[in-house]
């Protein structure tokens, strides 16, 4: 198999992993945005917790089609670990989500429609480049390959394998 064959084939894997990846994105971030403005504007809830409500009703109905659909191809190990890795790796990108809202809604001081959803699109942005990489490196991954990147120094494998086991 010549280099080129090979990169052609990886290039394939990624490239087939980002269009399912974005298709699953695409619906859950319509999903978190329904859920966000139901809890907000519908029943007046406080936007943070309403975005860690709605990131949690889409990050679950993600995982089943990123585990299911996705990466199906790729080796799946315990779903407990999945599973744990998962939302410990959403917690982040919730982060990331929360960062970027709080700016807009305490640091900017706005608080309509078009800021909170706008924020949210910034947010999910950043979140989904961070969450595509670290499930192909962390979650579905190959039995030991999260274990030897801590061996490695890795601190993200680290903290998620210590997660995972407790």
């Amino acid at each position: 198999m010549t280099v080129v064959t090979r990169l052609r084939g990886k290039y394939d894997v990624v490239a087939r992993e980002a269009a399912k990846f974005g298709a699953v994105g695409a619906l859950n971030t319509v999903l978190d945005f329904a859920v966000l403005n139901l809890l907000v504007f519908g029943f007046g809830l406080q936007p943070l917790r309403s975005k860690v409500i709605s990131t949690v009703v889409a990050a679950t109905s993600s995982y089943l089609m990123n585990r299911h659909w996705t990466f199906r191809h790729r080796e799946q190990g315990d779903v407990r670990r999945e599973y744990v890795l998962f939302f410990l790796l959403n917690a982040v990108g919730l982060g990331i989500s929360l960062l970027v809202l709080a700016a807009v809604r305490y640091g900017l001081d706005q608080d309509g429609a078009l800021a909170i959803n706008a924020a949210n699109v910034v947010g999910i942005g950043l979140g989904t480049v961070f969450r595509f990489w670290s499930y192909r490196r962390y979650v579905w991954t190959k039995t030991g390959a999260v274990a030897g990147a801590a061996d490695e120094g890795d601190v993200v494998a680290a903290v998620a394998l210590d997660v995972a086991e407790h």
